[in-house]
């Protein structure tokens, strides 16, 4: 769940997103690249590649351009999990379906006190059991929405307002005292780390080489500089693979990025370019500094761009 300061972040972001792609039939006639500029800053990238491809998907199927109106149909769609599913069907058509994110694995590991964490095969599926079991006939909608209201502004993570909770005399985690030991956390995992040397190229114009990275994986479609992962690497890196000469290489300070499942320490390595042999890459390109920095590019880069804006 985002932070209070977190979503005041992103909020600005994901307003621009969706004044310039107000519906599905406006996202698909989007290109990649528009996608991903529009949605740098937000992070999950994978997210902006699902709706893209599921807007497409939808636009595109000529019997009945719109979202489907089944559990399963809705499912096939990229990105679309369970759960968001469910929202949709629930909040936006008044059908029966349940729904879990965040705020309602909550609300029913404390009502019902289910131990464990929640990202356990196990406890989701008794999560889902309940989930299930409560969500009535009718008015789902308003079902939804207020077991969502409820975890985002009372059933909190920390210090939850159980005395204005109508759920309070059922909750057997109120009654027991012990609400914040609901749900379970996640066993806490040393993250490895990993090490990239970013090249920030730049020729006499003062324009920066950059690379658009393939469309899966870590900052996926996105626009950063040539990278390699050891210090050996540089010279032949960019001899052999850039296929460039250059004057002098200067080593900036290192900063370290936090993804999920590692730390990524960067070090930018400035360099100013003699000579550019040319090369067979077509996901190569030469914009300014500012150029860049209004295009689709991850935050880490986005740092690095800042750091030399002014030099270049």
């Amino acid at each position: 769940m985002l932070q209070q300061t977190q979503v005041n972040t992103v909020i600005p972001y994901y307003l621009k997103f969706m004044d310039v792609f107000p519906t599905l039939k406006a996202l698909s006639f989007a290109t990649d690249e528009q996608v991903m500029t529009l949605w740098s800053g937000l992070g999950y990238y994978s997210r902006a590649r699902n709706l893209h491809k599921t807007a497409l998907a939808v636009s595109t199927n000529t019997n009945n351009p719109s979202l489907p109106d089944t559990l399963d149909e809705l499912m096939d769609l990229p990105g679309i999990g369970r759960s968001t599913a469910g929202a949709i069907l629930s909040l936006s058509m008044n059908k029966k379906a349940a729904i879990l994110d965040g705020n309602v694995k909550r609300v029913l590991a404390r009502h019902f006190q289910v131990s464990g964490w929640p990202g356990d095969s196990a406890v989701l599926k008794e999560l889902w059991q309940y989930a299930e079991i409560l969500t009535p006939e009718k008015s789902v909608n308003q079902f939804n929405q207020a077991m969502m209201d409820i975890g985002a502004t009372l059933c909190t993570r920390t210090k939850p307002s159980c005395s204005g909770c109508p759920l309070m005399d059922s909750c057997f985690a109120n009654k027991a005292g012990n609400q914040t030991d609901y749900p379970g956390k996640k066993k806490k995992k040393t993250l490895p780390i990993k090490h990239q040397y970013f090249y920030l190229l730049s020729n006499e114009q003062g324009e920066l080489l950059m690379e658009k990275r393939p469309g899966s994986g870590i900052w996926g479609g996105l626009w950063t500089p040539p990278s390699s992962e050891t210090e050996q690497e540089i010279e032949h890196y960019l001899s052999e693979q850039l296929n460039v000469e250059i004057s002098e290489i200067v080593m900036l300070p290192e900063f370290r990025h936090t993804f999920s499942h590692f730390h990524l320490q960067i070090s930018p390595v400035k360099a100013r370019l003699i000579a550019f042999n040319g090369t067979s890459e077509n996901s190569l390109r030469w914009e300014s500094v500012d150029n860049w920095l209004k295009q689709g590019i991850p935050a880490a880069v986005r740092i690095m761009l800042n750091s030399i804006k002014d030099e270049n």
